[in-house]
């Protein structure tokens, strides 16, 4: 079956009511944009001196196509239209994520109340189920961008669709790159534990392998696609503890980031001056928006018992030097001396 095919069928399919509010790719029409772009320049090749044939391996005519690298017909609606979509698509899987976790890891008030929630419903297979349907949907949509980008090259014999897919990077709107997608990972390795839930056949593509040179969170893909998240810091070169996502993308533990940005522990990362830097893509202003992984550091203190403990009692040692470091020079401050 053709991925066209396919992805119908998938926003038609058991997930329809699911995929209601959410955005997607418009796979199918881009595509006959592409289709009718081939044709108009094979039928005024004449006028269209980029115009082109393509040839099978024994030189037999297959279609014509075009080769304008800028092409007015495709790009006043393809680029601005994927790159809406793309946003819309990262918006609508964050917050969904967002929301599944709020309810996976209690805080405050909420941890108390939770236990006697979970008596009556069973909140985690409920979001289990959801967090199936949100990965399908992460992965179709970005499946169809990438095939389509790849058909826009194809048909305009250009590098367009590839250098947008790197604008794409740049802007933080990859969908596979988005920490939520780690935080999802380590949500279904977490209910892979015992006692956490039936999880049975969800997500089964998601793997971890801690003891490797470099710790890396693996997610194989349809097409035998294949990411690998390196969840080492870059900073102090060990395995993240307290991890935090900045906007670029890059981890680093929560200690390591306040250091880099200049702030206390107790501010958090969040705290930074907007001109600060991500230290490895030297991007301003990724601070703000940082993402505290809450369910990866859960999987790590489930895995690594003992380094997690060593690192809390380290970084608590941190925090508390740092706060009476913080009220001595406000005393002294405010007294004067």
């Amino acid at each position: 079956m053709k991925f066209g095919e396919t992805f119908m069928e998938y926003l038609h399919g058991n997930e329809e009511r699911f995929l209601e509010k959410c955005s997607h790719v418009e796979y199918k029409r881009l595509k006959k944009v592409l289709k009718s772009c081939s044709k108009t320049c094979g039928d005024t090749r004449g006028s269209c001196p980029s115009a082109g044939q393509e040839e099978d391996g024994n030189g037999t005519l297959i279609h014509d196509f075009c080769q304008c690298e800028a092409c007015p017909l495709c790009d006043q609606m393809f680029f601005s239209e994927l790159m809406k979509e793309a946003s819309e698509i990262a918006g609508c899987f964050s917050s969904r994520v967002r929301h599944i976790l709020h309810l996976h890891i209690a805080t405050g008030m909420q941890r108390y109340f939770s236990p006697l929630r979970r008596c009556f419903t069973n909140d985690e297979e409920a979001m289990v189920q959801k967090g199936k349907m949100l990965i399908e949907y992460v992965t179709m949509n970005a499946i169809a961008m990438r095939k389509i980008l790849k058909k826009y090259d194809k048909v305009h014999s250009s590098v367009n669709g590839r250098k947008f897919k790197s604008k794409m990077r740049a802007e933080h709107m990859e969908i596979l790159q988005s920490p939520w997608l780690i935080e999802l990972g380590a949500f279904y390795m977490n209910s892979n534990e015992p006692g956490g839930g039936d999880s049975t056949n969800f997500f089964c593509s998601f793997s971890c392998d801690l003891n490797a040179t470099v710790p890396v969170m693996t997610l194989m893909l349809p097409d035998s696609m294949k990411l690998e998240y390196d969840l080492n810091c870059a900073i102090c070169l060990d395995l993240v503890f307290n991890p935090y996502s900045l906007s670029c993308g890059h981890l680093f533990c929560k200690l390591c980031a306040c250091s880099a940005a200049a702030v206390m522990i107790f501010e958090g990362p969040k705290a930074a001056n907007p001109a600060s830097k991500c230290p490895v893509c030297r991007e301003a202003g990724v601070y703000g928006d940082a993402v505290h992984m809450l369910e990866l550091d859960l999987f790590l203190k489930k895995r690594c018992k003992e380094y997690w403990k060593e690192r809390h009692v380290a970084e608590r040692s941190e925090m508390v030097k740092q706060s009476k470091e913080y009220w001595d020079s406000q005393t002294r401050y405010m007294v004067g001396y």
